[in-house]
């Protein structure tokens, strides 16, 4: 599902809100929620990654659900904790964690992904009692394409790399409070082939196997990071979700050593598919053979296109028909304000453009407040 909303929807939220807005449906965020769930084994645990997309009532929806949450700031973890979640719900993940940030983990019960020795270090020092904590480990092995967003096999501010482990459990079986006791490996980004993510989760399952073996870790929780990808485009298929349940259960039933629950950390996934971002075309311009689109925002609320190369999917609302070429500019002085290189009918100004999949990696990721201009608003609806 690339488009929340219908056009017809799509004028009413431009008419009653203003453009230029990012709008939520709470139907398809709970929709997509379910729909995974309803895949995968019951040692299976979903905990929503929050960076994707903060939104208060979105937090709230997929709490009713019964969603976990991974957070990587204190204040991600201070809007996981006004939903008065049970301790056990939230994760803790990050690789520049400070004090305060690992007493405010401490204070709700949040189980911590620590990035290394000094992690365990200061949690050790703040702690007054037993606290468990699951252990980040950059992989040897390579993962997800190697993409820029994950940074493949090689250096990683992330993490402890995998050759440098039995020196860390040496020195953390000294600690007076910690004790590792779950794995943390992030490996995939946008990945929508669940055969790609089913061997990604295969070697995280074989290096659990080995730190086990090898120094008697006793797992109560493997967490395989996010990654389920999302279509940005017409022409890609959505992830396979039936097959990516059975190779989790083929895989668990392969590790019948691993007694402990896996956790996923879904963003985009999730959240992705229920938002949409409206904004007006303020003026056509030709330019040396270049048609521009100017529109009312552009990376000051969807930075993605810049950073990964690929628009979001777009729609001019009520216009049919046509493929003209566009690059799609934003209202900020500088060149590097564009949301790609489209096909899209023959535009004017005011005419209103629809951008899909915004759920995720939208506002809360853009340059919002580059040059002043006003935060859109954002509406749920219910």
């Amino acid at each position: 599902m690339l488009f929340a909303f219908d056009d017809a929807q799509c004028r009413s939220l431009a008419e009653t809100h203003g453009t230029p807005c990012f709008a939520y449906s709470a139907a398809a965020a709970a929709g997509q929620f379910t729909s995974l769930r309803g895949v995968l084994p019951e040692r299976v645990r979903i905990a929503y990654a929050v960076k994707a997309n903060p939104h208060p009532e979105l937090l709230r929806c997929f709490a009713g659900l019964g969603a976990s949450f991974d957070c990587a700031s204190i204040g991600e973890l201070e809007r996981v904790e006004a939903l008065r979640l049970p301790a056990g719900r939230t994760f803790f993940a990050g690789p520049g964690k400070r004090e305060a940030e690992l007493q405010k983990a401490l204070y709700m019960g949040v189980r911590v992904q620590a990035e290394g020795f000094e992690d365990l270090a200061r949690l050790d020092a703040l702690a007054t009692r037993e606290t468990t904590v699951n252990l980040r480990v950059h992989p040897a092995f390579d993962i997800d394409e190697g993409n820029r967003i994950i940074g493949g096999s090689g250096p990683s501010a992330f993490g402890v790399d995998e050759e440098d482990v039995p020196a860390l459990l040496e020195k953390a079986a000294k600690l007076d409070h910690v004790r590792i006791k779950g794995l943390h490996v992030f490996a995939a980004s946008n990945q929508r082939d669940a055969a790609k993510l089913g061997a990604i989760h295969g070697a995280v399952l074989d290096l659990a196997r080995r730190l086990n073996e090898a120094h008697g870790l006793a797992f109560e929780q493997i967490d395989l990071g996010g990654g389920l990808g999302v279509p940005y485009a017409p022409d890609e298929a959505p992830l396979d979700l039936a097959a990516f349940g059975q190779n989790l259960s083929d895989l668990l039933a392969r590790h019948p050593w691993f007694k402990g629950e896996l956790i996923l950390e879904p963003g985009r996934f999730l959240a992705g598919p229920c938002g949409l971002y409206l904004a007006r075309v303020v003026r056509i311009k030709e330019s040396r053979g270049t048609r521009f689109a100017i529109l009312e925002g552009g990376i000051n609320h969807l930075i993605r296109p810049l950073l990964t190369g690929q628009p979001f999917p777009v729609r001019a609302v009520g216009k049919g028909g046509g493929a003209v070429p566009y690059t799609l500019a934003g209202p900020l002085c500088t060149s590097l304000d564009r949301l790609g290189e489209v096909r899209l009918p023959e535009l004017a100004a005011g005419d209103l453009l629809a951008f899909g999949t915004a759920g995720a990696y939208g506002l809360n990721e853009g340059m919002t407040h580059f040059l002043s201009h006003p935060v859109p608003p954002e509406v749920w609806v219910g």
